[in-house]
């Protein structure tokens, strides 16, 4: 498929999404949002990728959303204000879903609803000069559809700051308080992705997706009779099936899985 805002690869295993709006810093608008939906959902549904990585090219990560955007949603009703609020959601949703671990590679400034991408996704790695922002206050508005993840990726606490003062703050900032996994320089980020790439691919496709569903299904829930005979499912599961048993047996047996 061809895209406008995007561009997208296949490697081997690995598949590439790569923002690709650098006049504008990346920020997106209605076809962003619509392409980046129809490119996680097609390749949810191609087994032979087994990872995929978020990137962007020019300076910037994701500056938010498109000013042109904006301008043209000031003067929508209340209805299509809400329809397209819930299309940038199912956007977000289908990255969060996504049955392959996404990594967010993030060489440069992240605000407002390109934070809500990189939160979407299940490991950042952050390049040491980036910034971030949640700005949406300083425009009258609030930071509602992305915060399902942003909450989930940085706490509650350090939502609660960034979310009403708007401020900007840096790549270390960003990885103590936890939205970012890895910090690495500019030199060095393409390298770091690759090694984790490299580990993920590694892993027991099977496995990888499972885990990733795991922690989806198991945080915050309570530690109760019902948690407890889920994840007793769930690993007795996992031992049956077949790259379960391959695992285990390939390991026993000094020897390379079938996966690998």
């Amino acid at each position: 498929m061809t895209y406008e805002t995007l561009n997208v690869t296949i490697d081997g295993k690995l598949a590439t999404v790569t923002l690709n709006r650098p006049d504008v810093r990346n920020a997106f608008n209605d076809t962003t949002i619509s392409e980046i939906t129809l490119a996680f959902d097609a390749l949810a549904k191609q087994d032979g990728v087994r990872a995929i990585v978020l990137a962007a090219n020019g300076p910037a990560f994701c500056a938010g959303g498109d000013l042109n955007w904006m301008k043209k949603m000031a003067g929508y009703t209340h209805a299509e204000n809400n329809a397209d609020a819930m299309l940038l959601a199912e956007m977000l949703r289908t990255i969060y879903q996504c049955p392959q671990p996404v990594v967010a590679k993030v060489h440069g400034d992240c605000y407002a609803g390109g934070m809500g991408l990189v939160a979407a996704c299940d490991i950042v790695i952050a390049a040491d000069v980036a910034n971030f922002c949640l700005s949406e206050v300083k425009l009258g508005l609030i930071p509602a559809t992305i915060s399902p993840y942003v909450i989930k990726a940085m706490g509650e606490q350090a939502s609660r700051r960034y979310f009403l003062t708007a401020e900007r703050f840096g790549a270390a900032e960003a990885h103590r308080i936890g939205f970012v996994h890895e910090l690495a320089t500019p030199d060095t980020i393409d390298a770091k992705t690759a090694e984790l790439v490299k580990a993920l691919l590694g892993n027991s496709p099977n496995a990888v997706r499972e885990a990733k569903t795991l922690v989806r299904d198991v945080a915050g829930r309570p530690v109760d009779d019902a948690l407890l005979a889920d994840t007793a499912l769930r690993i007795a599961n996992i031992r049956a099936s077949e790259q379960g048993r391959e695992g285990v047996q390939s390991f026993l047996e000094k020897r390379k899985p079938s996966w690998l």
